[in-house]
């Protein structure tokens, strides 16, 4: 499961009810921050979930932290995933392209996190948390990113109240689960589940009502009406995609097509 509450301000955004409508609307002028008693729940979340946060909400930066196995192996599979991966380089583009262009030393920290969450994002600090002692291989990585990344676009591109508004939080947890890979028929196959009708759509579903319940303290009732009430909107949302990218080879044709697009545009 993954934690995050937010992303840098874009110079534009869109209207809280557009973004559990599809993250579709015209551009506005970005509002004003989170309140005062949504960034102390922001904080108390992070340091429930994220243990080596200090109280402030900063990472704790220990003078031997990059001397530790877990982290180098983290720091080494980050590295790959953003240079390699097709999935995270589309969105690192998309992020670029809509104003919150994103630095791996300042955007990304390697930490130890409680429990069985592999990573969150920090609003207090602007950064992606990847859970060092709960990613081990290249692939979990690979997904972790890629998930946090369409989080912070979704938050960068439109006006979305993570913590007020159960419905913003299960558009990109929908968004997330579809367009990340987590549920390709390779992972759900690992994971025993795995059907002929509709399945994806299902995976997705359960997957992001599985993440609300990791990070939100409602009933799973609630969390399921979220999902259903903007399901369809927000899984036929494909941005940047452009397509529900199920495999590396679809995400390369997609960040293709977005790079022609963005060409295609600056020339008119």
């Amino acid at each position: 499961m993954e934690y995050f509450c937010g992303w840098w301000p874009p110079e534009t955004g869109r209207s809280s009810d557009e973004v559990a409508d599809g993250m579709a609307g015209a551009p506005e002028e970005r509002g004003p921050g989170p309140s005062a008693g949504e960034q102390l729940q922001q904080q108390h979340v992070a340091c429930q979930v994220f243990p080596e946060r200090l109280a402030q909400g900063k990472p704790q930066q220990g003078f031997l932290s990059g001397f530790f196995t877990n982290n180098q192996k983290c720091q080494l599979m980050l590295m790959k995933t953003l240079q390699t991966n097709p999935y995270v380089k589309l969105l690192l583009d998309a992020m670029k392209h809509s104003g919150c262009a994103v630095n791996r030393e300042r955007h990304f920290s390697c930490e130890d996190c409680n429990g069985h969450v592999s990573g969150g994002f920090d609003a207090s600090v602007s950064q992606i948390v990847l859970c060092q002692n709960n990613i081990h291989n290249q692939a979990h990585m690979n997904r972790v990113v890629t998930h946090e990344l369409i989080h912070a676009f979704d938050h960068c591109r439109a006006h979305v109240n993570w913590f007020t508004n159960v419905r913003h939080l299960a558009c990109s947890e929908i968004r997330a689960a579809n367009l990340s890979g987590d549920c390709s028929l390779v992972n759900e196959i690992f994971r025993l589940r795995f059907g002929l009708k509709q399945h994806h759509q299902t995976c997705v579903r359960d997957r992001a009502i599985l993440s609300i319940l990791a990070v939100r303290n409602i009933s799973k009732e609630v969390a399921q009406k979220a999902v259903d009430e903007v399901f369809e909107s927000c899984f036929n949302d494909h941005e940047p995609f452009g397509r529900i990218p199920h495999n590396k080879t679809y995400a390369r044709y997609a960040h293709r097509d977005f790079q022609n697009r963005d060409r295609y545009y600056s020339n008119i």
